[in-house]
């Protein structure tokens, strides 16, 4: 049998499929934590503006980390609101979402996918929101040392936002 090591690096179009896969698996109503879906031609745009970080074990995506710009999420109502709440600095890019399969949690995962992310991005702001009933979330969040900065309401939620610096 043959051991693979999980590799953490910058994803490629190669790892859209796995991507959307995880993704598929971890929306809310099959029991995950993620509240959208984002589709195939959105996230080669996200790819194009930012990195987006994944997580590979063989052949298989196993946790994804995505970045995209300000401008990117223009169009998003709940990044608009998060921004109305919480403006980051000029060149603040948006964290999120992050996702680490079921078989790989509780590994460090998100820490090693976040500590890539900020080497591709330093000095820059991230700015995100976890909804605040997602206590595991923003426990995890808090132990990378991400500071709350604020909070919103969005479609009957209460949200906090969360800062760093790469």
């Amino acid at each position: 049998m043959t051991h693979y090591e999980t590799v953490v690096k910058k994803a490629r179009k190669k790892d859209l499929d796995g991507i959307l896969a995880l993704q598929a698996e971890n929306q809310m109503d099959r029991g995950g934590s993620l509240s959208a879906s984002l589709p195939r031609a959105r996230l080669k745009m996200m790819l194009a503006d930012m990195p987006i970080i994944v997580a590979r074990h063989g052949d298989r995506v196993t946790g994804f980390l995505m970045a995209t710009s300000r401008e990117m999420n223009a169009d998003l109502p709940i990044v608009k609101a998060m921004f109305d709440a919480y403006q980051g600095t000029p060149d603040a890019y948006v964290y999120g979402p992050i996702c680490v399969g079921a078989q790989e949690r509780g590994k460090g995962l998100a820490q090693r996918m976040f500590d890539k992310l900020r080497a591709l991005e330093p000095g820059r702001e991230g700015v995100l929101f976890i909804r605040s009933d997602n206590a595991a979330s923003i426990r995890a969040h808090e132990k990378m040392n991400m500071e709350k900065v604020a909070d919103f309401q969005f479609n009957d939620f209460q949200y906090a936002v969360f800062s760093y610096f790469g």
